[in-house]
């Protein structure tokens, strides 16, 4: 199994807090092998391509280049859908046009950066995990089934979107889709869950313009609850830090300013796994997040 280079972006090390630490402690678990990337810096999320669309490739492109050439990987590994949809977009960027290559390696050279030569390719954590463990390797680890908990899986928007910047998808049954993304299905059913037939996976959760207007990002958010608990979800798994504050912040802004409640859950794939392999709810983190399922999953057996 190779070694990845492991980006948490801004997110896991702030609201996203929860994912980071079931993450790493899943990663220990599957005996799969990471490090830390050194001096990375933010990918430019969604705000800098409105300075700049090339000052976010640089952004991205640099933190390809430390992982390859003074780190020695070949992959970046990122759990955030913005992260991995930026890092993506400069692979495909820099691979198809020679002037945005020379202009981030012009960069590069002018700031005394690493210089991005195309050598290093970017996964989401879900992909990795596919990957390197697969669903028979989640089977075998299994130590605590998740016991049929009903789940809905949340993708959001970036992880398949543009489709252009991702060739390894829609390349047969065992690639990912981006029409219809399963891979988290796939991974979270190898664990004992059973998976709703949720018609909103990939609905945009409004999290870019949750404070310029909330009201439209709560109901954004409010269609995906509802959604979920109308295909008998119990939880909702998410594997994006913005997707998934979101859902917590507007499910609980949604019944103080609106009336309108939900019960469904929101929980990180890789908690959900972590609690598969035998690992406690406090150390894959679920006290941590805002929406609370101890007594849920206390009651399905599952902690």
């Amino acid at each position: 199994m190779a070694k990845v280079a492991y980006y948490p972006g801004c997110a896991l090390e702030g609201s996203g807090g929860p994912y980071d630490k079931s993450t790493r402690v899943l990663v220990k678990e599957l005996g799969l092998e990471m490090e830390n990337l050194e001096d990375y810096n933010c990918c430019g999320a969604m705000e800098v391509k409105n300075i700049h669309p090339m000052l976010q490739t640089y952004m991205s492109a640099r933190n390809l280049a430390i992982a390859s050439k003074l780190q020695g990987c070949d992959t970046v590994m990122a759990p955030c859908n913005g992260c991995y949809r930026n890092l993506k977009q400069t692979e495909y960027e820099c691979a198809t046009s020679e002037e945005t290559m020379k202009t981030v390696q012009e960069l590069a050279n002018k700031a005394g950066d690493p210089v991005y030569e195309g050598d290093v390719r970017s996964l989401h954590a879900l992909e990795w995990f596919m990957e390197e463990v697969g669903t028979d390797g989640i089977k075998s680890k299994v130590k605590k089934s998740l016991n049929g908990l009903k789940i809905a899986n949340y993708y959001g928007c970036m992880y398949t979107r543009p489709r252009q910047i991702f060739p390894e998808k829609d390349q047969g049954p065992d690639s990912e889709s981006s029409y219809a993304p399963h891979f988290m299905d796939d991974l979270l059913s190898a664990a004992g869950a059973v998976n709703v037939d949720f018609p909103l996976k990939t609905a945009c959760c409004g999290g870019a313009h949750t404070l310029s207007d909330s009201d439209t990002s709560t109901q954004l958010v409010l269609n995906i609850l509802q959604a979920a608990e109308d295909a008998g979800a119990e939880v909702i798994a998410t594997e994006c830090p913005t997707c998934h504050s979101g859902l917590e912040m507007h499910q609980v802004r949604a019944e103080i300013e609106f009336g309108i409640k939900s019960n469904v859950k929101v929980i990180y794939f890789t908690q959900l796994l972590g609690l598969a392999m035998g690992l406690s709810a406090r150390k894959v983190g679920i006290p941590d997040n805002v929406s609370d399922s101890m007594d849920l999953l206390a009651a399905k057996g599952i902690i």
